[in-house]
């Protein structure tokens, strides 16, 4: 508004436009409450009102709905509703959500204010602003046409001359242009505090964090899903045709006579063997199969048994937990125990943890040199990152010279003994 060109935009005439609109609907929305309250009211002595009194406690919200589309006159950024989904279909899920919902409540007292207060500043303002400067421009033409050489201005003063009615105009064309500007300005604070009562840029930000948070949870399901997939395709597609090729190879070697060709066999044989123990390896690492059929305490144990580093697991949970928390905690405990083997000189490691309090809770700690760090290419920075999406954290404690304690707690409720979380 304060750019030079502004009276030479669509701006000055928008302002109006959001005023002047401003001004009809609050009419029509103090009469549509006032009338819905006073009639319900009058009727439930007889139970027929009531309805008519939810529907008035409603009206926020189709008066909040053209509001929202109002500010567009003057406001280019979007004002979503901030309404939440029904629970269900049907209209009483409907009802019972709006009902409960605070933005239901904001918009009715956004409502009742327009209706009573903010309408007539609109009409104030347009009055003022507009109605006034363009009677003043009009006295030429006023005292042309109906003055017989006279013409009253703003029912104030006489004007009885042509130089004067003719200041008078130009008089007006300066007041007009400043009031074009003191009109952007009003339409601009009501916009301001619209937006504020119905449609916050901060509830936009919070519907924005949320949805991106929900959007990260969905990625990670996603990103399971397509772990465990593979997983599947690798152990029932590539590796049976390894093992078949590794046991034809074996029969072809006892079969075949001593010499060049025997030698060649045997090479293949071991080769195909140790394909097939990497690629068990890959399949461990993508999704263990223990993890998927028989839950993280069984995996726990699987991964501690493969650990370089002796590891004592004391890890008791009342159930299967939800898949994607699963997935989470194993892989840090993998890793956990991949650092200590390659990193903390440990002799012994240890794990434990449990479900207390709606969080399951892993720890491993070692006896190793400490100084350990999530910013030191562990692997932990990922894992964490994984951890918070499920609104978990990840803490990591190694003064050097030891111990190293990892700690991972995740909120979850647990599935029954023989269900498989999704």
């Amino acid at each position: 508004m304060s750019a030079p060109g502004f009276l030479g935009t669509s701006w000055p005439w928008r302002s109006v436009a959001y005023l002047l609109t401003g001004a009809l609907a609050g009419i029509a929305a103090l009469l549509t409450v006032v009338t819905a309250a006073v009639v319900g009211g009058v009727l439930a002595v007889v139970l027929i009102g009531l309805p008519l009194l939810v529907l008035t406690a409603l009206a926020g919200i189709p008066v909040a709905a053209v509001e929202r589309r109002r500010l567009r006159l003057v406001d280019l950024d979007p004002a979503p509703g901030q309404h939440g989904t029904p629970s269900g279909p049907g209209l009483r899920n409907w009802l019972t959500t709006r009902l409960q919902e605070q933005a239901t409540w904001r918009e009715l007292t956004y409502a009742l204010l327009f209706g009573v207060l903010l309408w007539p500043i609109d009409a104030l303002a347009v009055t003022l602003g507009l109605l006034f400067p363009l009677s003043m421009i009009a006295t030429p033409a006023v005292m042309a046409t109906f003055g017989d050489g006279e013409a009253k201005v703003l029912k104030a003063w006489t004007v009885t001359s042509w130089p004067a009615a003719t200041g008078v105009a130009l008089l007006g064309v300066v007041l007009l242009a400043v009031c074009c500007y003191a009109l952007g300005f009003v339409a601009g604070a009501r916009a301001e505090l619209t937006r504020l009562l119905i449609a916050s840029r901060e509830g936009d930000l919070g519907a924005k964090v949320t949805e991106l948070t929900r959007s990260r949870v969905r990625l990670v399901d996603a990103f399971e899903a397509e772990r465990r997939r593979i997983e599947r395709d690798l152990h029932d597609g590539a590796q049976q045709r390894i093992v078949a090729l590794t046991m034809t190879l074996g029969l072809a070697r006892l079969d075949a006579p001593p010499g060049p060709l025997a030698d060649q066999l045997a090479k293949a044989h071991d080769e195909a063997g140790k394909a097939l123990a990497e690629l068990r390896d890959l399949i461990q690492g993508i999704h263990p199969k223990v993890l998927a059929d028989y839950g993280l305490e069984a995996a726990v144990a699987d991964a501690a048994d493969r650990s370089a580093v002796p590891v004592d697991v004391t890890v008791e949970l009342p159930g299967r937990l939800p898949q994607a928390v699963e997935a989470a905690a194993y892989f840090v405990v993998c890793e956990a125990l991949a650092n200590v083997a390659k990193h903390s000189g440990a002799d012994r490691a240890e794990v434990t943890g449990g479900h207390h309090d709606g969080r399951l809770v892993l720890e491993v700690r070692d006896d190793g040199r400490g100084g350990a760090s999530t910013d030191d290419g562990t692997g932990l920075t990922g894992l964490a990152d994984r951890v918070s999406v499920l609104d978990g954290r990840l803490a990591l404690s190694s003064p050097p010279g030891g111990p190293t304690l990892l700690r991972v707690e995740i909120p979850c409720d647990p599935c029954e003994r023989t269900e498989r979380c999704a």
